[in-house]
């Protein structure tokens, strides 16, 4: 799994600070209503898993006594040190490492959450044991990210186009299966939110710089589409399109 992590590491580092200004990730209702449940929650100590550049790290912020931003790639631990200091969230502190393997104690957050992170995990069931590991009775996970659709020929149409484009890329997960997978963790979970996100698509290739060759084969994948899978996707004629998302709650009882 190493090359996925090194994968990851290289195209992340380099975008970095594409990410702390582009509008998919710095903006959201999904955004919003992780302000809004750590506002319910009033955590002592909230993780941002796979933090990326850190929206959701500064969603949570004013609400928390600490949020820890975490993430694999460390330049994306620089950027969000550059929002909070922009932000004036005095009380973020960054560390980097695995998702699979969080290095933290048993329930030392009241509050944990991911977003737009978690189809890049390579082993999800573990990262999500962890989560439960580290919260403590009634902490909260939030899961805000991608989801595949249900129907097998749109699941494979939506990873086709995701891993050509990013070739750290892994899964992105059914909500059965996320519902799955925290059942088996012993979280009681439900879907608070879904939508669709509107992506630009030379925006969405140039972010991450994917390669000439790679941006083309996602056009010919799209072109020989069944009908079905463009509307589904709302293949426009630049080729930009629209992926489901949705935000699940789950508690640790």
């Amino acid at each position: 799994m190493s090359d996925v992590r090194d994968a990851a590491q290289q195209q992340f580092g380099a975008s970095a600070e594409a990410y702390r200004v582009s509008p998919v990730h710095a903006l959201g209702a999904d955004l919003v209503k992780i302000g809004e449940l750590a506002r319910g929650l009033r955590p002592r100590r909230a993780l941002d898993l796979g933090c990326g550049a850190g929206h959701a790290t500064m969603a949570v912020a004013p609400h928390a006594a600490e949020v820890l931003a975490y993430d694999l790639t460390p330049a994306m631990l620089q950027q969000v040190e550059i929002l909070a200091r922009e932000r004036g969230a005095a009380n973020v502190l960054t560390r980097q490492g695995d998702a699979e393997r969080l290095p933290f104690g048993d329930a030392e957050f009241d509050l944990v959450v991911t977003r737009y992170s978690a189809h890049h995990w390579h082993a999800p069931d573990a990262a999500i044991r962890e989560c439960f590991r580290v919260l403590a009775p009634g902490g909260v996970l939030v899961l805000s990210d991608i989801v595949a659709p249900e129907d097998p020929l749109l699941d494979t149409h939506l990873q086709a186009a995701e891993l050509l484009r990013d070739r750290s890329h892994v899964r992105d997960w059914r909500v059965s299966e996320w519902q799955q997978m925290l059942a088996r963790a012993g979280f009681e979970s439900e879907v608070l939110m879904r939508w669709h996100l509107h992506l630009e698509f030379a925006s969405w290739v140039t972010r991450l710089a994917t390669p000439p060759s790679r941006v083309d084969a996602i056009r010919v994948l799209f072109d020989q589409a069944p009908d079905e899978v463009k509307a589904f996707f709302r293949v426009e004629s630049d080729y930009s399109f629209a992926i489901p998302g949705a935000l699940l709650r789950a508690v640790k009882r």
